[in-house]
């Protein structure tokens, strides 16, 4: 039977009409502005946000500008280099990514970029020093600087991604900084919310990408030290989720599942690979910062003298705080084969994957 125009017309404008919005919708800002989201699901809807992300175009970065823009908030991406944000554009739906040059020791450029956003997210960091940037320069003022700045400029939030050994008795002037980062965050904008994560891994990471090809500086302090690998797209969700909780202003620890060593890490590259195991030999702790030492004439982001002294600390035995961000963390073997097929040789690229045996202890 078919229908009349007049039935026609009616089912055609409630398959196009938006859905009605709900509670969920509704999200209240500190200053009890509120921020209502619309449209149907996906890049093409508008959360009512605006987000400035610094540090985008780096690791958990471009994981996160993704996730945002995803479903619909607008995101200013402030970048140095042209070329580093130009797969960001395309991240998001027409006019929603926003880019802005900036530079960390220029106060003006950065309230251009936050002056529009109702939440700052801060990854910017670096684990190696330039002749330009120390470790102190860019995770601790610069934190703090991007903090202040945001608060100044009457931004309603402020999250601040640090790590989870930061700690001012380190020794590490890496772990050193970042601590003093968050105390410099606490102090400008006392209402921020803290993430301290585990070591990241994923495409572009320094971890599963570096192993196969550096394994004699994993293998330092005979490969016994211990991390908490995190999915870094678990990561940038956790972020993505704290858009719609404005009132939390905690530290929020998010290390990875499992608590592995270094060797367990080679073993489990060698098992995904079918590539025999390294057989580098363990260098001595003063053997390799001299040679970190001398790399760093040649090459700045080699490996760094202040990455052979965290090569020997075992990450923070901390409890995760995942279930306040709504997210379940992935194992590193759920996930690790995606990134190292590549070091599989043509005979064994297909070869069923076989994952090997946890030592009891962890």
């Amino acid at each position: 039977m078919l229908s009349s125009p007049a039935t026609l017309v009616r089912l055609q404008r409630i398959t196009v009409r938006p859905g009605k919005r709900a509670l969920h919708d509704l999200v209240t800002l500190p200053d009890k502005r509120p921020i209502i989201a619309q449209g149907p699901p996906g890049r093409s809807a508008v959360t009512g946000h605006v987000a400035t992300v610094f540090g985008c175009t780096g690791f958990l970065g471009r994981y996160l500008v993704a996730k945002l823009a995803k479903a619909g908030t607008q995101v200013i991406i402030p970048y140095r280099d042209e070329d580093e944000k130009r797969h960001l554009k395309v991240m998001g739906d027409l006019g929603q990514i926003v880019s802005m040059e900036w530079d960390i020791r220029n106060e003006k450029q950065i309230e251009e970029c936050v002056r529009h956003s109702d939440i700052v997210y801060n990854l910017v960091g670096r684990d190696y020093e330039t002749k330009n940037f120390d470790f102190r320069s860019v995770n601790a003022v610069g934190a703090g600087r991007i903090a202040g700045v945001s608060a100044k400029a009457g931004v309603q939030r402020f999250v601040h991604v640090s790590h989870l050994n930061a700690s001012a008795e380190s020794p590490s002037q890496f772990y050193r900084a970042k601590a003093e980062g968050e105390a410099l965050v606490k102090q400008a904008f006392p209402t921020a919310t803290i993430v301290r994560p585990g070591t990241l891994f994923g495409y572009e990471d320094k971890l599963l990408q570096n192993m196969p090809v550096w394994p004699i500086w994993w293998r330092l302090n005979h490969g016994e030290t211990k991390i908490r690998p995190v999915h870094v797209m678990d990561v940038a969700q956790a972020l993505t989720n704290l858009i719609s909780m404005p009132t939390l202003s905690r530290t929020l620890a998010l290390p990875g599942p499992s608590t592995l060593s270094y060797e367990y890490l080679l073993e489990l590259i060698s098992t995904l690979t079918y590539n025999p195991p390294s057989r580098a030999p363990v260098l001595p702790q003063k053997v390799a910062l001299a040679l970190a030492k001398l790399a760093q004439k040649v090459w700045w982001p080699a490996l760094s003298p202040d990455e052979v002294v965290r090569r020997y600390i075992d990450e923070a035995d901390t409890p995760g705080d995942w279930d306040v961000v709504g997210v379940e963390p992935d194992e590193i073997e759920s996930h690790a084969i995606t990134y190292v097929r590549r070091y599989r040789s043509a005979v064994n690229y297909v070869r069923p994957i076989v994952l090997p045996p946890r030592p009891v202890t962890q």
